[in-house]
């Protein structure tokens, strides 16, 4: 997240796990009116979330946001897609990527910015292999009990 963002709304936890992350940049969301009520309720899930092109835009796929109960008959369909709003270099760069490369465009967390703006944190990200899943999980036991040695030693 950037400098001056709040705590974030949804994270998507099994990212960093699943993935190797390359690099992170941040989006804007298109969102409804009830949408974005429900958001700052903590309503939201994107755990199965990605981000793909569509007639030359990005939109965010698998994004799961509860309707809001107060609002009308205008409620918002909770999997919709929604368009991400990003710069058209920064597009074109990561859609050559995505075309080339086998990356994958996953969420990683939403939030509220310092001025009340909904945006999302999009990774450009490769899938992890079973043994890179396992060397990741080994250096991060090796961190906690060489951490842990430490502090019982001082």
């Amino acid at each position: 997240m950037s400098a001056g963002a709040q705590r974030p709304i949804a994270q998507n936890r099994k990212a960093r796990h699943e993935y190797i992350i390359e690099s992170t940049l941040e989006a804007g969301l298109m969102l409804t009116g009830s949408e974005v009520k429900s958001l700052r309720q903590g309503r939201c899930s994107i755990g199965e979330a990605y981000a793909h092109e569509q007639g030359g835009e990005l939109y965010l796929r698998g994004m799961h946001i509860s309707p809001y109960e107060a609002a009308t008959r205008r409620n918002h369909e909770p999997l919709r897609p929604r368009k991400l709003l990003v710069h058209r270099r920064e597009l074109a760069k990561l859609l050559g990527q995505v075309q080339r490369g086998g990356y994958t465009l996953v969420p990683l967390s939403i939030y509220f910015n310092a001025r009340g703006i909904a945006k999302i944190e999009l990774a450009l990200a490769r899938g992890k292999r079973k043994a890179d899943k396992r060397q990741s999980e080994k250096k991060r036991d090796w961190s906690r009990q060489k951490a842990r040695l430490l502090r019982d030693r001082g």
